[in-house]
């Protein structure tokens, strides 16, 4: 599969496979690293400076998920909607993941905003733990920054 035709999406989905696994790893850093390249290499530059802009390139760097996970955008919670949340299957093993996005603020406010809006509790009945996920992106240095925490029911 990696050569020919299909070349390009033998990388991708390789790329989102190491996005998984740094994700479930807790590696903020390489989590940070690999968003802030599928952001470069994704998204035109006259749309490159938007929430909907990254909202999109979560979706295709975790294309890996769809095996997995059940992926939902915009979860009402209550108090808010969590951004992205992954469900893992029934066949799975792992956690949740509930992201959050900012722009030009903070990965913490990401976090801090998933805790003050208490979207963990919609989550409380399907099982397992869940992971903490803000990405934040600063529109002025065009970095990418991460905060993973774990949750516990």
């Amino acid at each position: 599969m990696a050569t020919g035709k299909h070349a390009e999406v033998a990388r991708l989905i390789r790329e989102s496979n190491h996005l998984l696994e740094s994700t479930l790893d807790m590696d903020e850093e390489a989590v940070a690293a690999i968003i802030e390249e599928a952001h470069k290499e994704g998204t035109a530059p006259t749309f490159y400076n938007n929430e909907q802009a990254l909202r999109s390139v979560i979706r295709l760097a975790y294309i890996s998920c769809v095996d997995e996970f059940l992926r939902i955008e915009e979860l009402p919670s209550g108090h808010g909607y969590a951004d992205v949340v992954f469900f893992p299957k029934r066949t799975s093993s792992h956690p949740q993941l509930l992201i959050e996005l900012k722009w030009n603020k903070s990965e913490k406010g990401a976090i801090m905003q998933i805790k003050n809006r208490d979207y963990p509790q919609i989550l409380q009945d399907y099982g397992g733990d869940i992971l903490l996920v803000g990405i934040n992106y600063d529109a002025k240095s065009k970095k990418h920054t991460c905060k993973i925490e774990e949750h516990h029911k």
